[in-house]
């Protein structure tokens, strides 16, 4: 596409991407709001006074392009649209997207607390596109997986409007997005977990996974336990439960198909897992990246040094992240070009935690 043209449909992007006005069954969505950004470093800067919250902000020689629709639910309150941020380049390049998955225990969060990041990996030479998805007081799994599957496909259906490259796309996540991310890569090609939202004459398939202190399984000896001490303690289930539909024993199908490590196979997307030293946040790892290596598909795993779970909102964390994602992004996705090269433009190395340990494979 001619650079004249390219811009012109990307101010018109631009232009239909402005904040719009709710629609009212957007309004009537129920939402838990406990999990954000300010009470979650007050109450982290307590123990550690080295943060500082990575600032949201759109470098100099990026696009930003937010509030866009990727497709529009029937609900009985009317149309209820799922929207996204989308961040390039400001340039007629055709790039590699990452579509980025926010956190909050699949209750809570919202598509913002990605924008830091994903306003980083646009200035890196990547098309970074925050997504909302449906939360556990909207709708339980797998609404939420469907979501972003549509998303994926949506992105591959408007490849040409926003300027990227149908053919590499990843999907990232943090803390319950990134279980998902890493469920929506591991079923590549997997009809159970693709629902029947848009853009259906469109591939969901990724080609590279980065997992942010998200579990690939929920079925771990510990994890059971640990429901079960939890309704015992509050006399109600946990988060991850209610998001399954309840209990293992009463809700099986859901709990095993939400777990990455039940779908793995040759079509499986590389995966990158960046971690806190909480073991907690880390199940199912090391057994996927044991499957993968036997299938000969590559993975990487790195520590960050942080001691707390939300590390990818504050400084020095954030820049180790950004670190350890870019140049697996870059490796897996093949990035071309003087604006995406094999290199960390924040010149900071993933961390001091255990470092960086990577398989062979594609």
């Amino acid at each position: 596409m001619k650079r004249g043209l390219l811009l012109i449909v990307l101010l018109g992007a631009v232009l239909a991407g402005r904040a719009q006005e709710p629609t009212a069954a957007e309004r009537l969505v129920p939402r838990d709001t406990t999990f954000a950004l300010w009470s979650t470093y007050k109450k982290t800067l307590k123990k550690h006074p080295e943060i500082s919250i990575l600032e949201e902000r759109v470098p100099k020689g990026v696009r930003a392009i937010e509030d866009v629709p990727y497709t529009t639910l029937e609900t009985a309150n009317g149309a209820r649209p799922l929207r996204c941020d989308i961040y390039r380049p400001d340039n007629d390049s055709i790039l590699p997207a990452v579509i980025m998955i926010h956190g909050g225990g699949w209750n809570s969060g919202n598509r913002g607390l990605q924008r830091p990041l994903a306003q980083r990996l646009a200035a890196a030479g990547f098309v970074a596109i925050p997504v909302e998805y449906r939360l556990i007081p909207e709708a339980l799994y797998p609404a939420g997986l469907h979501d972003i599957k549509t998303a994926i496909r949506f992105t591959r259906a408007n490849a040409g409007r926003y300027g990227i490259d149908p053919e590499r796309i990843a999907v990232a996540g943090c803390s319950a997005g990134a279980q998902l991310a890493t469920l929506a890569g591991v079923t590549n090609g997997s009809a159970l977990h693709e629902g029947k939202g848009e853009y259906g004459g469109y591939s969901s398939e990724v080609q590279a996974v980065v997992s942010i202190d998200g579990i690939a399984t929920f079925l771990t000896d510990s994890n059971l336990q640990s429901v079960e001490e939890h309704i015992a303690k509050r006399g109600e289930l946990p988060v991850n439960a209610r998001w399954l539909g309840g209990v293992y024993a009463d809700s099986p199908k859901h709990w095993e198909e939400a777990s990455a490590l039940n779908w793995i196979t040759e079509r499986s997307a590389p995966v990158c897992f960046i971690n806190s030293e909480l073991p907690r946040y880390s199940e199912g790892r090391d057994v996927l990246r044991a499957r993968y290596a036997a299938l000969g598909i590559a993975t990487e795993a790195h520590r960050v040094g942080a001691p707390f779970h939300p590390f990818w909102f504050f400084h020095p964390y954030a820049e180790r992240t950004l670190a350890a994602a870019i140049p697996f992004l870059t490796r897996q996705l093949r990035g071309r070009g003087p604006s995406h090269r094999d290199q960390n433009p924040f010149g900071t190395t993933p961390g001091r935690g255990r470092g960086e340990e990577e398989s062979g494979g594609r």
